[in-house]
């Protein structure tokens, strides 16, 4: 907000500067817009940093990335509405569903990996991986997250496209706004609103049902006796989902997301956007006057001013003015405009993903240069390919049972009556098998100390049994009676499994006087 403000105040202070060196200085013919300012009026007032909302309504389009959009969107609403009922065999007494959050058990389940909360370091990875994954998508395309994948682009769609069924397309609900309320535009907006309130309910639904088992939670939901809490986060996602997908829309892009500010600090010149070729549509003309124009020999570009390409835009942005805060980059305005190109017989991407670079270089008769590969995608690839690497070598490598020692604090350590020493010790062994393990206990790093499991018999094979996918501790006493050791001792405890051999340890230390 205070870039936007300082930005702002700038502009008017350069237009006050402008105004008063022209006063003074009247130009002897009016100024030209330079082709990076073609079609901005520099003496246009400087919009309000916050205006009041107008209603925006986006005319319906088809083209390329139209169809990619709808492909996008069925594809992660259909992941998103139904993922919770896939179900996954991991044994009996084992949870089946394929991706769950399983806060009871302290468990998350993502088909066949299992995530324990000591584990916790692999969700520091992907977030690390979404981060570069999203600057990647960046450095190459722009904004192509918020046109495409973003959840709020996503719904947004969704509930225009149920907008457009029940009210009709962009002329239509301008004509039933300007109009008087009648019955029949009461009984369309109630079940444009009824709509709307049911897919918001229904994604709010499918969010609870990744924390417990989906089938029983949906036939507790039903029945009335599902838990409170599963109801009340229904009703917040619903109420937020049609707050805002159904009334707020590009206010969310424009005002609450901050993807658009930070984006401007990671992009280059290099990185494709959406963009109007001024180089081809300047000077613009209607149809009529650009072919007369032409006809006689005069300059005409190919921009013909139908506003198809601000029509369609679901924030109401006029690409022609290049970029802009609002702009999500959804490409819609490129199917418009390619439609109105081959309808007056002009090549298509007049408006399309490019480099205002690549515009300055058509101007000066050079070839456009693209560069997907250079040090930031390259970098943000690398970084993707190992932090994924090792989480992949982690997972594949990861042991199905861990061990950690605790040193007693208060005594450090006892002196026996027979002149020995013994140190206590708590270990926690965690069984992540789907069956109850025992293993055998054993110390490394003190020869002749006696180690002993608190409850077992001294002289005895320790042992420690373990429940299937839990975690036991036990009291460790670790007596050395053959020599006074030094201050302190490394010692390692090893556990191993009594059928695989498997083998975990946890280091600590033995203390003495």
């Amino acid at each position: 907000m205070c870039i936007r403000w300082v930005a702002a105040k700038s502009n008017v202070m350069d237009s006050m500067f402008v105004d008063r060196a022209l006063t003074q200085n009247p130009p002897a013919k009016a100024v030209e817009a330079t082709p990076a300012l073609a079609g901005v009026d520099p003496f246009e007032p400087e919009p309000p940093l916050y205006a009041a909302r107008r209603k925006i309504f986006p005319q319906s389009v088809k083209g390329r990335y139209r169809t990619i959009k709808w492909t996008l969107l069925l594809v992660t609403l259909g992941i998103y509405y139904f993922l919770p009922f896939v179900r996954w065999d991991r044994g009996p007494d084992a949870p089946g569903q394929a991706v769950l959050i399983d806060f009871p058990g302290r468990r998350f389940y993502f088909f066949f990996i299992e995530i324990w909360p000591q584990e916790v370091y692999f969700f520091t990875g992907l977030l690390v991986i979404a981060a570069m994954v999203l600057f990647l998508m960046n450095a190459i395309a722009g904004r192509v997250w918020c046109g495409y994948l973003c959840p709020q682009t996503v719904w947004t769609d969704l509930f225009l496209a149920i907008e457009r069924l029940i009210e009709g397309d962009r002329r239509e609900q301008i004509q039933a706004a300007a109009g008087p309320w009648t019955a029949r535009r009461v009984a369309e907006k109630a079940t444009k609103h009824f709509l709307w309130i049911l897919v918001a309910w229904w994604t709010g639904g499918a969010w609870v049902l990744y924390f417990s088992d989906a089938p029983t939670l949906t036939k507790q939901l039903a029945s009335g006796t599902a838990p409170a809490v599963a109801y009340i986060w229904i009703g917040i996602l619903t109420a937020t989902t049609y707050a805002l997908a159904g009334h707020m829309r590009e206010q969310v892009c424009t005002y609450m997301c901050p993807w658009p500010r930070i984006q401007a600090a990671l992009t280059d010149e290099d990185a494709l956007n959406v963009t109007y070729r001024y180089d081809r549509g300047e000077p613009r003309a209607s149809l009529k006057k650009s072919i007369q124009l032409r006809a006689e020999g005069k300059p005409a570009g190919d921009c013909i001013d139908c506003f198809q390409c601000v029509n369609v835009c679901p924030t109401g942005v006029d690409i022609r003015k290049g970029a802009q805060l609002e702009c999500i980059q959804c490409g819609l305005c490129i199917d418009a405009c390619d439609a109105v190109m081959r309808k007056i017989g002009r090549p298509e991407r007049l408006i399309g993903y490019d480099t205002e670079m690549n515009v300055q270089r058509r101007l000066a008769g050079e070839k456009p240069v693209f560069r997907p590969i250079r040090p930031r995608t390259i970098l943000y690839a690398a970084i993707i390919v190992v932090v994924g690497g090792i989480m992949i070598y982690t997972l594949a490598t990861r042991q199905s049972f861990t061990v950690s020692a605790i040193h007693d604090r208060n005594p450090l350590y006892v002196q026996l009556s027979d002149g020995g020493i013994r140190n206590a010790y708590t270990l926690r062994v965690l069984n992540k098998e789907l069956e109850p393990r025992e293993f055998l206990l054993s110390l490394d790093g003190l020869p002749g100390a006696v180690v002993e499991v608190v409850g077992q018999p001294l002289g005895a094979r320790q042992t420690i049994s373990v429940p299937a996918n839990e975690t036991r501790e036990v009291r460790v006493l670790v007596s050395e009676y053959s020599r006074r050791p030094a201050h302190s001792a490394d010692i390692t405890f090893y556990l191993y499994d009594a059928q695989t051999g498997e083998r975990a340890f946890a280091r600590d230390h033995f203390r003495g006087p």
